[in-house]
């Protein structure tokens, strides 16, 4: 993934649109009938170029934190296997960039490859985008078949975790300079 973001970062000439964010949010719900979970990582990186749309979003799996140890130590351990796969990316494009208006906030679609868990796929999504602040603020909301990523959960465990798990991104962007 950092071969990514530099290759990103070094595609063109000119740095004035390009935005990165070392800080993002990203948290994530289960809703089953008996146990409700959630957990939020605060670290993750991302890149945009303006000019051209492509983008690429980067967090540590490791870097994700439960309500308490032992969920954290399940999820890393048991379902993500973190040690094996201690990333997720997702890195695409936004899908009319030409038709992007930074003056006000406004929805894109965005496509682009998901990697979770060893498996990459293919997805579309909606996200907010707006400048404030010479900041950029991207948002997005999206479901997560656990299965589709070979994400095994126990029987046992089936009341316990939501097969589909409801995730949300929050990222402010600073802008890079020519300096």
């Amino acid at each position: 993934m950092r071969l990514i973001l530099v290759c990103l970062l070094f595609s063109s000439h000119i740095f004035a649109q390009q935005y990165l964010s070392k800080e993002g949010d990203v948290s994530f719900f289960s809703e089953a009938p008996i146990e409700n979970i959630e957990a939020v990582n605060n670290k993750a990186t991302g890149v945009i170029d303006l000019r051209t749309g492509g983008f690429a979003f980067q967090i540590m799996i490791e870097d994700f934190v439960f309500p308490n140890s032992l969920m954290q130590e399940h999820f890393n351990e048991s379902y993500m296997e973190s040690e094996k796969f201690p990333n997720s990316t997702f890195t695409g494009v936004i899908s009319d960039i030409s038709a992007l208006d930074m003056s006000k906030e406004q929805s894109i679609d965005v496509s682009g490859n998901f990697l979770l868990h060893g498996i990459n796929r293919q997805m579309n999504m909606t996200a907010t985008i707006s400048l404030k602040d010479e900041k950029l603020n991207i948002s997005s909301q999206f479901d997560i078949v656990l299965d589709d990523f070979n994400i095994d959960i126990p029987k046992i465990m089936m009341y316990k975790i939501a097969e589909v798990i409801n995730v949300n991104i929050e990222m402010k962007l600073q802008k890079l300079s020519n300096e």
